[in-house]
């Protein structure tokens, strides 16, 4: 079975439709799929709910996707850096499903691994809870959490083999193995493809069998959110 596809356009082609449920990897601009993200945003679907840590910033990443109002519903933990994601939420445009960030990552575990809900403590007595069951272990109260399932993942990998075997560099990896553990069906971009044999067991961090549809990207812009200098005396 080929998993290489010639273009993150070609990669989405026939799996992606208004109203889906879709996660995307990534952790502020760190790892995230940004090839795919364009090409998301060249289909024109829309009315999308978008599993992702954050949003990306206005004008890259998830941030595209907002200006043109492709998402209608963000689950996420962090909303801070991107302007038009907290214009439109403030003014009632953009649904928002405030997850804490280790829950929101067990949420996409639990999908991947096939548990459909768990309890934590995280977020009892607050917001977080509210209309969620709660239930008493050992004395202390934890609410329950559903997993997440979107119906695509968009997740980036630094190699991938021609099986969809996958490696992750760094910081790069954060939520992308959950992303792509979860997805109905995984769409992957990568920076390199090698032959499959071609990576040493220990090198692999997500078997292929969790990926679907590859596409090369070999030269992603790797942005950053801040760059922050320190001045030092004399210098």
């Amino acid at each position: 079975m080929n998993k290489i596809y010639p273009s993150a356009a070609a990669a989405l082609k026939g799996i992606v439709a208004d109203g889906q449920l879709m996660a995307v990897g990534g952790f502020g601009l760190c790892g995230i799929p940004e090839a795919l993200i364009d090409a998301l945003r060249d289909s024109a679907v829309k009315n999308l709910t978008v599993i992702s840590n954050n949003a990306g910033v206005d004008g890259f990443g998830l941030g595209i996707l907002l200006e043109t109002r492709q998402i209608t519903k963000m689950i996420s933990s962090y909303v801070g850096e991107n302007k038009e994601f907290e214009r439109q939420f403030l003014a009632g445009e953009l649904a928002l499903e405030f997850t804490p960030q280790g829950t929101l990552a067990e949420k996409l575990r639990a999908g991947g691994a096939g548990i459909p809900a768990f309890f934590t403590k995280t977020g009892v007595g607050t917001v977080v809870a509210d209309g969620k069951e709660l239930r008493e272990f050992d004395g202390e109260t934890y609410v329950m959490e559903r997993a997440l399932v979107p119906e695509i993942s968009l997740v980036k990998a630094f190699r991938a083999d021609k099986s969809g075997n996958l490696q992750f560099r760094l910081t790069a990896r954060n939520f992308n193995p959950a992303v792509a553990m979860a997805g109905k069906i995984c769409v992957v971009e990568v920076e390199e493809i090698v032959e499959t044999g071609a990576m040493h067991p220990d090198e692999i961090h997500l078997p292929g069998i969790y990926v679907h549809r590859i596409v090369h990207n070999p030269s992603p812009q790797k942005r950053i959110e801040k760059r922050t200098i320190t001045e030092k005396a004399g210098v």
